[in-house]
């Protein structure tokens, strides 16, 4: 084996509030080993997904136009059908309405690894985004 780093895990975050995407951002890149892209337009984040390999898409679940799970089933489409076949990577939901029936019913779609309620504290996030990708690092380990 040569010593070089594994290439860093990959986060894309798609979020409506910007300063909420800017906060969530600089909180990930500080406390984990990982890149994080973000964008408040779901078209755009869209287009990152089929150009970027990820991770983990951290989307949030009510958006104008397109909300975080219909995003994430049109990735999963697109992927089912390029060659070669992309791994679809799990998803993590941010929502203001955590309670909602629908919000609920998403966590059991395969690949929804779970929802976290707005407002959140990061660490809650953090400790969500570790139990979906046991290989993203946090940046004190080394």
């Amino acid at each position: 084996m040569n010593a070089v780093a594994a290439e860093p895990k990959r986060i894309l975050m798609v979020d409506d509030d910007v300063a909420l995407l800017r906060v969530v951002r600089e909180a990930l890149m500080a406390s984990l080993q990982c890149e994080v892209d973000t964008s408040p337009k779901p078209e755009y984040a869209f287009e990152l997904a089929l150009k970027k390999k990820y991770d983990l898409f951290i989307f949030d679940f009510q958006m104008p136009m397109i909300d975080g799970s219909m995003l994430f089933f049109l990735i999963a489409k697109v992927y089912q059908n390029i060659q070669p076949i992309r791994e679809l990577p799990q998803l993590i939901l941010v929502s203001g309405k955590a309670e909602e029936k629908r919000a609920q019913e998403l966590l059991k779609e395969p690949g929804v690894a779970g929802l976290v309620a707005k407002p959140f504290a990061i660490n809650r996030l953090l400790e969500k985004i570790k139990a979906a990708v046991p290989a993203i690092q946090s940046a004190t380990s080394s």
